[in-house]
C-alpha cells in the first residue's frame, strides 16, 4: 500500500509588509504604522537577517542570536506570523496594537467552535482581512481556502465539520490561531462567550466597532488630522450654498438686552430639563429668532491659514478644526408667524428658507419625533441636525463621524442652555429616521445625513396654587444662600423647573 504523505503545515515569522528599516549614524530603525524601534550596537548578522524578513518569512529563524530575540520579544507589534501550506501562505497575521500579543491554543477534535459575532470579514488594499474590534490583530486571507474555512464558521460546528477543506493538521494550527487570537470562540456547556457573557452581551457590533475605530489603541490604520486628501480634492465650502425657496427673515436679539435679562449659567444649568409637553400659546417666529441666532449663527468666516488649509467658521458652540460642519432643518407644525413646512436655516442670512410645503413629509417627520419621546410629545417644532460628512473627513481619518456625534452633543446643549434660558421646552431626541429626512430634505444620504433631533415649544405654565419644588442639595451647599434663592425665584418667575 502506498501511503500518502499531506504537506506540513508550516509557521513563519516575517517583518510587517509596512516596516521600513532605517539605517544612520550607527542606529537602526524599525518603523511602522503601529511603532517604531531605535537598535543601538546590531550586529551586521543580525541586521542581515531583518532585511531578510522584510523580503521572505522564515521558520528557521535563529532565536539563539540575543540580540535577534530580544528584538523579536521587544518590537512583537512588528513581526507578522505566515500560515503556510506546501509553499503557500493561507493567511497573514498581523498585530494591530502596540499591545498585540497572542498565543495560539490548542483545539480538541469536539471542541464547539464558532465565529466570533464581533468578527467582520472585509476588503483592505485589495485582499480580503479578518478584523474584530475585540481583537488586537488582522488576518489578511490570502488563500481562498482560509476564506472558506472562516466562511464555514459562521455556522457553530467542530473542527470535523471542515474536513476537506484542508489537510486535519492545517486546519488545526488555522483554527488554533483563530481562536488565540480571539477570532472564533470555543463553546461553553452555557453558550458561546459573546451570547452568554453580560458585558458582551449589552455591546452591539456597531457600537463596538466605532468605539475601537474613534480612538488610538486597537488599530493601525491612519488616525486623526492628517488631510488625507489634501491636493487631490477640494474641501468643501465652509458654508453650504444656500436652496432655493421662499425664506423668511428672522428677528436677531441685541446682546445689551439678552445680558440684561437672561439668568445666571448655574441658574439654567441646574433648571434645564427636558419637557415634552406644551403651552396653549404657540412659539412665536421671534423666539424662534432669537433662540437660532444664540445657537447656531456664523459669526464669522476665515480662512484657509497654514495650519488649516480650509475655510472655517465661528459660532456659539465649539466645534473641532472649526469645521462646522452641522446643518439645521426646521420642520415647523406651530409657530406664530411661520407657516407649517419644512426649513433649512440659512445661518449667514439668519434666515429660514423653505424646502419642503409637502404635508406628508411633515407629518412623517413629526410623527418620527413623537415616537422618538414615546408618544409624549406632539412636537411644535423639529429641528433636526444634518452633518456634511465631508467637511470633517477631508482633514480626519478614522474618528470623522464620531467627531460628528460629539458636535451634535455640543450643539444639543448649547440649545437647552438657550432654550432654558428664553424659558422654552426643549427636548433632545434619542433617535430619527435618516432615509426620511434625507428625502423630505432633498439631500444626498452619504453627503449630508442626519445625525440629530431636537424638538422645542412654548414653556407650559405651571398652576398658580403648584407649591415651588424644593432646591436640590447641591445649591442648599452654595456658599451664599441668598443667591441661590434669589436665582430660584427667578426660575419661578419665568415659569421654569429646576430637573
Amino acid at each position: 500500500m502506498t501511503t500518502i504523505d499531506h504537506p506540513r503545515p508550516a509557521t513563519r515569522l516575517g517583518l510587517r509588509s509596512d516596516v521600513r528599516i532605517d539605517e544612520r549614524d550607527g542606529t537602526v530603525r524599525l518603523l511602522s504604522r503601529v511603532g517604531s524601534f531605535a537598535l543601538h550596537g546590531v550586529t551586521p548578522e543580525v541586521t542581515r537577517a531583518l532585511r531578510e524578513l522584510a523580503v521572505a518569512p522564515r521558520a528557521d529563524l535563529d532565536l539563539s542570536e540575543t540580540q535577534l530575540r530580544q528584538i523579536v520579544e521587544r518590537a512583537k507589534q512588528l513581526f507578522a506570523r505566515f500560515i503556510e501550506l506546501d509553499g503557500r501562505v493561507l493567511v497573514r497575521i498581523e498585530a494591530t496594537s502596540r499591545a498585540g500579543a497572542y498565543e495560539p491554543a490548542e483545539i480538541s477534535a469536539d471542541a464547539r467552535l464558532r465565529l466570533s459575532k464581533f468578527a467582520l470579514l472585509r476588503t483592505l488594499d485589495n485582499e480580503l482581512v479578518l478584523e474584530s474590534p475585540l481583537v488586537r490583530h488582522r488576518v489578511t486571507l490570502v488563500d481562498p481556502v482560509a476564506a472558506a474555512v472562516v466562511a464555514r464558521l459562521g455556522t457553530e460546528g467542530t473542527a470535523a465539520d471542515l474536513a476537506g477543506l484542508l489537510p486535519e493538521d492545517a486546519t488545526a494550527e488555522l483554527i488554533g490561531h483563530l481562536v488565540g487570537a480571539g477570532f472564533v470562540e470555543q463553546g461553553t456547556p452555557t453558550g458561546f462567550p459573546s451570547d452568554t457573557e453580560a458585558v458582551l452581551r449589552q455591546w452591539d457590533f456597531h457600537d463596538l466597532l466605532s468605539h475601537s475605530r474613534a480612538r488610538s489603541g486597537r488599530f493601525d490604520q491612519p488616525f486623526g488630522g492628517i488631510f488625507p486628501y489634501l491636493g487631490d480634492i477640494e474641501p468643501r465650502p465652509a458654508i453650504k450654498p444656500v436652496p432655493d425657496g421662499r425664506s423668511i427673515e428672522l428677528f436677531r436679539p441685541e446682546l445689551d438686552e439678552v445680558l440684561a435679562t437672561d439668568p445666571s449659567l448655574t441658574a439654567v444649568l441646574e433648571a434645564r430639563t427636558s419637557v415634552r409637553q406644551y403651552g396653549e400659546k404657540p412659539l412665536t417666529a421671534r423666539q424662534i429668532g432669537e433662540w437660532l441666532y444664540r445657537t447656531a449663527r456664523v459669526r464669522a468666516v476665515y480662512g484657509p491659514t497654514p495650519n488649516a488649509p480650509y475655510e472655517a467658521s465661528t459660532r456659539p458652540y465649539p466645534c473641532g478644526g472649526a469645521a462646522y460642519e452641522l446643518e439645521l432643518y426646521l420642520t415647523v407644525q406651530r409657530c406664530d408667524g411661520i407657516e407649517p413646512g419644512i426649513y433649512y436655516y440659512d445661518p449667514v442670512g439668519h434666515r429660514l428658507v423653505l424646502v419642503n410645503d409637502g404635508e406628508a413629509d411633515r407629518q412623517a417627520l413629526l410623527e418620527t419625533a413623537s415616537i422618538a419621546t414615546a408618544l409624549q410629545a406632539d412636537p411644535d417644532v423639529l429641528v433636526t441636525m444634518t452633518s456634511r460628512f465631508q467637511r470633517l473627513s477631508w482633514k480626519y481619518r478614522a474618528i470623522a463621524y464620531s467627531v460628528s456625534l460629539k458636535h451634535a452633543g455640543v450643539l444639543y446643549q448649547t440649545m437647552y442652555l438657550v432654550a432654558t434660558a428664553m424659558g422654552l421646552a426643549p427636548c433632545g431626541l434619542g433617535s430619527g429616521d435618516s432615509d426620511l429626512a434625507a428625502r423630505a430634505f432633498g439631500l444626498d444620504y452619504l453627503t449630508e445625513s442626519s445625525v440629530g433631533d431636537f424638538i422645542l415649544g412654548s414653556r407650559p405654565v405651571p398652576a398658580a396654587d403648584a407649591p415651588p419644588r424644593p432646591l436640590p442639595e447641591s445649591w442648599q451647599a452654595v456658599n451664599d444662600p441668598g443667591w441661590a434663592s434669589s436665582a430660584y425665584s427667578l426660575l419661578r418667575e419665568r415659569h421654569w423647573t429646576s430637573s
